[in-house]
């Protein structure tokens, strides 16, 4: 129960980070890639996405203090699964700046 709080708490933390522009090397790939990787990217809209998932996932992982059946973690793990498929497409297409 407090791992699952803590986490929660990270996630949140950490989304609100990213989204107002602190945790840019927070975002796996973003803060290991060479600057010319790093220009073919809009950094506000990959700022929204990634800390955007991170805040939605949040609540999503505290919904598991309330309710842990099979059926909770069952959703909450193909929720998030869809999510980040949905977060992957975004980052390499909306997120993507057009001249490159």
């Amino acid at each position: 129960m407090i791992v699952l709080f803590i986490v929660a708490v990270t996630l949140l933390v950490m989304g609100i980070v990213i989204l107002i522009g602190k945790g840019d090397n927070l975002i796996a790939g973003y803060n290991t890639a060479s600057e010319e990787e790093k220009s073919q990217y809009n950094i506000k809209r990959l700022r929204g996405l990634i800390g955007g998932l991170l805040v939605v996932l949040a609540p999503m992982t505290a919904l598991l203090l309330v309710d842990d059946t099979t059926a909770a973690v069952w959703s909450f793990v193909s929720l998030t699964f869809v999510l980040s498929i949905v977060v992957v497409i975004l980052a390499n297409t909306w997120a993507k700046k057009k001249n490159h």
